[in-house]
């Protein structure tokens, strides 16, 4: 599988599987390692993560999984992310869902990440969401004690806009590697307001969470849900695609900002149809059809 290099010392599949719903899989602890292991058969090393996933479940999940093999620690990439606060019986302590994102809590967040996923470093850790309460020097203060120590190997951020990302990478002695956001076919907003533009200036690979835009696109909707999926079919029929999620993954695939998108499934066939998609290059018309179907006329 193609990899996309993020640092010198750094790269990642180009598929990305995200774990965040591994607690509804209701998988056994051996069924889980074989996915991994699928996973790792077809070329994708990269696996996504939060703290709070399955109500801060995931994590240990996985943990439980690859502590079956331990040996395939060294064929991965784990990417995980603090910051976001929600109340749930795991932390009896929390009273209501916020953002935190002092240094405490993400030192505290790091080993207990490090603990629940079974491993002795994390190869990226990443802010969740933008804090309003952000201080940036705490944040810095965090991220270098973790650096130094050798728990975490590189910093990103995930949903952060153009202002916000500046303002945490001037209080960095290193560079941001990577920003997590939502991106897909029928989700433009990370386009239209220049986020993804930022990646680029930056030259930093976007990660792309909810690139098949939560499955919206499968069921019948309303009139851009519609008008989306009959354009995506039209374009399905001039290629080799098997389904419209290829094209859909394809569509993010084709943008020269290096997207790496976010398979979520645990079904082995959806995340066929992501790798497949790497097959498939539309052309310049193709790809502006799907965009003017989605924005509901054409560009300018």
């Amino acid at each position: 599988m193609e990899r996309m290099k993020i640092t010198e010392d750094l790269s990642f599949s180009r598929i990305i599987h995200g774990f965040w719903r591994l607690a509804d899989w209701d998988y056994t602890k051996e069924e889980t390692l074989s996915l991994i292991e699928h996973d790792l058969e077809q070329g994708i090393t990269t696996f996504d993560h939060a703290d709070l996933y399955g109500s801060y479940k995931c994590e240990e999940l996985f943990g439980e999984a690859l502590s079956l093999k331990p040996s395939l620690r060294d064929q991965m990439e784990i990417v995980t992310k603090c910051g976001i606060v929600i109340p749930s019986e795991q932390r009896p302590q929390h009273r209501t869902h916020h953002y935190k994102t002092s240094k405490s809590h993400i030192l505290e967040s790091v080993d207990q990440s490090l603990k629940n996923l079974s491993t002795d470093f994390i190869d990226v850790l990443l802010i969740h969401r933008p804090d309003p309460f952000m201080d940036p020097e705490q944040v810095a203060d965090a991220f270098t004690q973790l650096k130094d120590a050798g728990k975490v190997k590189h910093f990103g951020v995930s949903n952060f806009k153009h202002h916000q990302w500046s303002m945490l990478q001037a209080h960095l002695p290193f560079p941001l590697v990577t920003n997590q956001i939502e991106l897909s076919a029928y989700e433009l907003e990370n386009i239209e307001d220049g986020t993804l533009n930022l990646c680029q200036e930056n030259k930093v690979p976007p990660m792309a969470w909810s690139p098949l835009a939560g499955g919206a696109i499968f069921k019948q909707g309303d009139e851009k849900t519609d008008r989306l999926r009959a354009t995506l079919e039209k374009v399905q029929g001039e290629t080799d695609a098997n389904g419209i999620d290829e094209i859909l993954y394809a569509w993010l695939l084709t943008h020269p900002a290096r997207i790496m998108p976010i398979v979520g499934s645990g079904k082995k066939e959806r995340i066929q149809s992501a790798i497949n998609s790497l097959n498939i290059t539309l052309n310049h018309d193709q790809w502006f059809e799907i965009l003017h179907a989605s924005m509901g006329h054409e560009v300018p």
